[in-house]
């Protein structure tokens, strides 16, 4: 374990999170498995640091209860029942945009209910971060957001907007210094609402894995 996730191990724990760390992606499975139980209600938000892990294919085996909102043919109606039962849930599964050395999650979401719901909810919230989302604080966070996260994430998922084209947030082309929410104005827009999530008040509430691997965007 580097200086670095070791600095950041200790933040996420004084504000009330725990943390666990794994060297390689190999190990966040089995670590996973031993949180969960048999029957479990499980949802998730999108997330390609799941699917290199191997977690996504983990929490969607029939031993626990997944509620899968991306499964073939859903309906809008499905879709949104599939949002909103995450309230309820024993556990949702996620990454982060990044993770500041003081122990800060930072998250844009376009829907929102990723956002909603490591805020607010599931009784358990389990991150899935590679040491590649690790930034020096909230700024350099925001910013790992428009030139990396925001515009991978909006071409992996056919998005018109700007990002996708550009390969940055329009926002990062003006003159003066770009305020946190300057963006496009595409329907498709990616990063609607930036949270910021510090000390806890349920404590371990959340828990992030933090792998020495490069993990998603």
């Amino acid at each position: 374990m580097n200086e670095k996730i070791n600095k950041v191990i200790a933040a996420l724990k004084l504000n009330n999170m725990d943390a666990v760390y794994c060297e390689k992606k190999e190990e966040i499975v089995p670590t996973v498995q031993k949180m969960l139980f048999d029957g479990c209600v499980i949802t998730a938000g999108g997330s390609v640091s799941l699917k290199e892990s191997g977690v996504s294919e983990l929490i969607s085996s029939d031993r626990y209860n997944f509620i899968d909102r991306s499964r073939p043919a859903i309906t809008p109606e499905e879709q949104l029942n599939a949002y909103k039962a995450a309230i309820g849930a024993d556990f949702f599964f996620c990454s982060a945009n990044a993770v500041t050395e003081k122990g800060e999650l930072i998250n844009v979401d376009g829907l929102c209910n990723r956002v909603s719901s490591i805020a607010f909810g599931p009784q358990k919230v389990i991150m899935i971060v590679g040491s590649n989302k690790i930034v020096k604080d909230i700024d350099e966070g925001f910013l790992r957001v428009k030139r990396i996260a925001s515009p991978k994430n909006s071409l992996r998922l056919g998005l018109n907007t700007p990002c996708a084209k550009l390969g940055h947030c329009v926002s990062l082309e003006k003159t003066d210094a770009p305020a946190i929410t300057d963006g496009c104005f595409s329907d498709s827009r990616i990063c609607c609402t930036y949270t910021v999530n510090a000390k806890q008040r349920i404590k371990n509430r959340i828990t992030v894995i933090l792998c020495n691997d490069a993990l998603g965007y």
